[in-house]
């Protein structure tokens, strides 16, 4: 049994397969409190669902693509299981994590969406750097930025660990409200960085709004 907060049908909002009709089959529950996280309302309540239960409602959308997102979908172990579930159905899997939690016991067949916390978010210490090991190059990482501290963090792990080699994708982001979006791309193109630069699609769409 997992606890889910909601599953629901909408267009990915970022990643490489932004714009894509996507199941999105949201756990309960994380461990972390970054300071500009904008899914509080996953941090409680939720139902108590069985993956046979779970897999019956993503198959009503009948998608190609499925993520598993949180909160921290990985601070409930039977997320494993629901992850191999998944695959085995034929879906494009996707997790996202907040690379707090090892990722070692993740099905080879789903993509990893990987962040790791620049300082900005009160918990980088929370980065666990074995998880960069786990990775594949089907995989991608995610930093969120809310200054220029950040940026030149991020970027300091990108050549620490050459993560432009080893993921398919760095991807970096604006603390919405708070990292001008233009100044971001502004630091990409000065300095010919090699990430891709994204916007939160659903929430220029929808706003706030959970479940879309």
């Amino acid at each position: 049994m997992l606890r889910i907060t909601e599953i629901f049908y909408s267009l990915q909002g970022e990643t490489r397969t932004t714009g894509l009709p996507t199941v999105f089959v949201r756990l309960t529950g994380c461990p972390l409190r970054c300071r500009w996280c904008d899914t509080e309302y996953a941090f409680k309540g939720g139902d108590l669902l069985s993956i046979d239960v779970i897999l019956g409602k993503v198959s009503e959308y009948k998608p190609r693509y499925v993520t598993v997102t949180g909160g921290e979908p990985l601070a409930q172990k039977e997320c494993y299981g629901l992850l191999t579930s998944l695959a085995d159905q034929g879906y494009e899997v996707s997790l996202e994590t907040s690379g707090a939690i090892s990722l070692s016991e993740v099905d080879s067949r789903v993509v990893r969406v990987m962040d790791l916390k620049p300082p900005a978010s009160g918990e980088s210490h929370r980065n666990v750097y074995e998880n960069i090991g786990f990775l594949e190059k089907k995989d991608q990482l995610k930093f969120v930025i809310a200054d220029r501290g950040d940026y030149e963090w991020s970027v300091s792990k990108i050549i620490q660990y050459d993560l432009v080699n080893r993921v398919s994708d760095v991807l970096f982001s604006p603390v919405s409200g708070e990292m001008p979006a233009e100044e971001l791309a502004g630091w990409i193109l000065e300095d010919r960085l090699p990430v891709r630069f994204q916007l939160q699609l659903h929430r220029m769409i929808w706003g706030d709004l959970p479940g879309v």
